[in-house]
């Protein structure tokens, strides 16, 4: 069934409703980092501005009667921070043969690198009709504001595979997530594994608690206190000066996703005598605990393995989650019971010179992924003799 629609492009999410925003993401598992609240927070804070290199460009498919159809986050950058797709090589060779590669669209999540739906369609008969829309309104939103390129990252896997179907090019990446086999407790975790895995996972714990004298707090909802926050964010803006020099972050960003979505939001705290220490922040989806932000004022031994990937897995099978994602890259994770798992971004670049370059490096790029996730998955820890 056709259906008449036209397309908007938003500056902010201040300006769209956001019942109808949030309404575009029923019928599938709840992922926090696509709903209005988390990226109004991102763009009211001052975290994810034009200030910042953010501009709002977000399109949202309307019918005539204003009722949402559609959506794809979206944002015009002058810059490639923040992405964690990275495509610092493709700008260099651009700009020494003398092309602006920026600024460029880029359809993602700012600062966060988690898989989820960028094309907002709601389950119905016309869903590949509203995603074929939006991707070629990708297209035209590029060559109205004459940019070298468009971007949607960290997409799901049939959103890629229908991108493809529209000239976007394919590209794949590595993350490491851990996966719950029904388990009903972190022991019967640990009964898969191997048996030096299994042990060397019990002496980090042990190390990291009893051997430093630490406790853990978990805190959501209405425990997030503002000072718990400013505690927090001394963590994160240490480890954010050391790996970006600047944090992306702005502290009224914590304050609010503590108020609008406190619920589905997890802080794991270690405190050492009365004190928090160290911290990683997570959001819970509906089928998923999302580990993103970690940081500490004090070192100790194995505090950010318990902090970050055992104790995200204890709740995860505490609460019946399917899986953890623990952030971008880390090959360490696989030790822990992490698995390689694929990522995937859709690429428009309108330049065809750009474009064929690109296009050989990411057919061999995808190879080496797939090789290399293969190889990983046969050193994974588990026991070999397990159904």
């Amino acid at each position: 069934m056709s259906e008449t629609f036209t397309i908007r492009v938003v500056n902010s999410l201040a300006d769209v409703d956001a019942g109808q925003w949030d309404g575009l993401l029923a019928g599938q598992p709840l992922n926090p980092f696509l709903t209005h609240a988390f990226l109004h927070a991102l763009e009211n804070s001052g975290s994810a501005v034009p200030e910042t290199g953010w501009l709002g460009q977000h399109l949202v498919l309307e019918s005539g009667a204003g009722e949402y159809l559609a959506a794809l986050p979206c944002y015009l950058k002058n810059h490639s921070q923040g992405e964690y797709v990275f495509d610092h090589g493709w700008a260099d060779a651009f700009m020494r043969a003398g092309g602006d590669y920026y600024p460029k669209l880029q359809c993602s999540v700012p600062f966060t690198p988690a898989t989820g739906p960028r094309f907002l369609v709601p389950e119905c008969e016309n869903r590949e009709a509203r995603i074929a829309a939006l991707a070629e309104g990708l297209k035209q939103l590029s060559a109205r504001l004459n940019v070298s390129s468009a971007h949607i990252t960290f997409m799901q896997e049939d959103e890629w595979d229908a991108a493809g179907k529209f000239d976007y090019l394919q590209r794949t990446d590595q993350q490491f997530h851990w996966v719950n086999e029904n388990y009903e407790s972190f022991d019967d975790f640990l009964n898969a594994l191997s048996s030096r895995k299994r042990k060397n996972i019990r002496k980090e714990r042990n190390t990291a608690l009893a051997g430093n004298g630490i406790e853990i707090d978990l805190l959501s909802g209405d425990q997030f206190v503002e000072p718990v926050w400013d505690r927090f964010f001394e963590f994160y803006t240490d480890t954010g000066a050391r790996k970006w020099g600047q944090p992306y972050l702005t502290r009224e960003f914590f304050s609010q996703i503590g108020e609008t979505m406190g619920e589905r939001t997890l802080l794991v705290m270690a405190k050492r005598e009365g004190q928090y220490i160290a911290g990683a922040l997570n959001f819970i989806g509906d089928e998923c605990l999302y580990g993103r932000h970690w940081g500490c004022i004090e070192d100790h031994s194995c505090l950010h393995f318990e902090v970050c990937y055992y104790q995200a897995i204890d709740f995860a099978i505490r609460n019946r989650l399917a899986r953890v994602e623990a952030g971008a890259q880390g090959a360490h994770k696989l030790a822990r019971g992490y698995v390689p798992v694929t990522t995937r971004s859709a690429h428009w670049i309108t330049h065809p010179g750009l474009r064929n370059a690109v296009s050989d490096y990411l057919d061999q790029e995808r190879r080496h992924v797939e090789m290399e996730n293969r190889a990983l998955a046969e050193h994974a820890p588990f026991r070999k003799d397990r159904t």
